[in-house]
């Protein structure tokens, strides 16, 4: 199927990524993604007049985050608009995409906006209380470790996951170094000729504020905290849990930053569009969950929900994206679907640039329109886990005749 709400060319922009405890550890997820929003619209005319609709995606709190998608849109100075936040881990991304397209699908807006921001730095320390406990005490929990290291479910931390999958498939670590040193020499193309790619959606120098927003602390020339390795280095390091295969080289790390998207109806599309010759479509979403404790195994099925509702299989895809907290999570995607993993996250990816959570899909999807714009077009699908062992996938298509497939 095919979906009316289209993405309006360069009506999307990422910040870089910057490591936790880095440039943007101070800076609250809200606030700065409206000072964001709020540059990125005075580069594009009549595009704040336009927006009459927000979703905000979310998923570690800030303070007055209560206020949600109304207060950053007063703050990035869009009159008039309200909307609902999100929060699906990792998977927030397209879950906000999908409730922007929505409303307009719906005749409710003709023109709304999916911001998703987060900050893993200096998480919110959270007390419940419980005046009839023993003692009058409640239950605290660190929001960001204390999650990363503990699904309530089955009680156990996301890195099983991963080896669970691992030994599943007998996925060795010396298979999970190769495909970390293919997705650096990736990203590595992103660099290229002066970080032209990241051009094309990132202002670069980034100059980034002070909490108060009244100065410039320091200047980032692109994503802060990468780290390239080398076959000796990952060589050396060993499993973090003991007895198994997925190292530090072999996992993402947490980040900070934000990221969004613009969706409108056709026409109001063409308008916004900063060449209305690329059409950019969206043909299908799809929601899966694996087994407990099995999380790298949910995006395949994700992404083949998304093909069949967009009438489509792996064959017809031009560019993929995922979204790999863990190495692991592409080497099972080639195996399951025969894609080589040399052949998708050109540009870079997650398991590189960082895992802020809600905004870590919308630049996926924003890199996946600018790689299939550089290629004249074509079939693009994003898929990535989340926690509690889901993911989600979007299918989509830029035709750069402004045709449409």
């Amino acid at each position: 199927m095919a979906y009316s709400a289209e993405i309006p060319f360069r009506a999307y922009w990422s910040t870089p990524f910057a490591r936790w405890q880095g440039s943007f550890a101070n800076l609250n997820s809200i606030e700065f993604a409206a000072h964001v929003a709020k540059a990125e619209f005075a580069k594009r005319e009549g595009l704040a007049e336009s927006i009459d609709h927000g979703v905000l995606g979310i998923s570690v709190p800030q303070k007055h985050s209560f206020y949600g998608l109304p207060w950053l849109a007063g703050l990035a100075g869009l009159k008039g608009v309200a909307g609902p936040a999100i929060m699906q881990a990792c998977a927030t991304g397209v879950r906000t995409l999908l409730a922007a397209v929505e409303e307009v699908d719906a005749g409710l807006s003709s023109v709304s906006i999916a911001v998703n921001c987060d900050r893993t730095s200096n998480g919110p320390h959270v007390y419940y209380p419980n005046p009839r406990a023993p003692g009058g005490t409640g239950a605290a929990e660190d929001w960001v470790m204390d999650n990363f290291n503990f699904d309530p479910l089955g009680r156990h931390a996301m890195i099983r996951t991963a080896e669970n999958v691992a030994m599943k498939h007998q996925i060795a670590t010396s298979e999970q170094h190769e495909a970390v040193l293919v997705r650096e020499a990736q990203y590595r193309q992103a660099l290229a000729d002066d970080s032209a790619f990241l051009r094309r959606f990132m202002t670069l120098p980034f100059q980034v504020p002070d909490p108060a927003y009244r100065k410039t602390v320091t200047s980032l020339d692109g994503d802060e905290g990468v780290n390239f390795s080398t076959p000796e280095g990952l060589a050396k390091l060993k499993p973090v849990l003991e007895g198994g295969s997925v190292t530090f080289g072999g996992q993402t790390h947490p980040a900070d930053g934000n990221a969004a998207i613009v969706v409108a109806k056709p026409d109001r599309a063409r308008e916004l569009s900063a060449d209305s010759n690329i059409r950019i479509t969206l043909h299908g979403f799809g929601t899966a969950r694996a087994a407990l404790a099995h999380m790298p195994e949910a995006p395949v099925p994700a992404a083949r929900k998304a093909l069949a509702v967009a009438g489509k299989s792996f064959s017809d895809i031009d560019a993929i994206k995922t979204h790999n907290p863990f190495a692991i999570n592409d080497v099972l995607f080639s195996r399951d679907t025969g894609v080589p993993v040399d052949k998708f996250n050109n540009y870079g990816c997650s398991l590189v640039w960082g895992h802020p959570q809600a905004p870590m899909g919308t630049r996926s999807i924003i890199e996946l329109i600018e790689e299939l714009v550089a290629r004249g077009g074509g079939w693009g699908l994003f898929t990535g886990c989340a926690a509690g062992d889901s993911a989600m996938a979007v299918v989509l298509h830029v035709d750069d005749r402004g045709q449409g497939p």
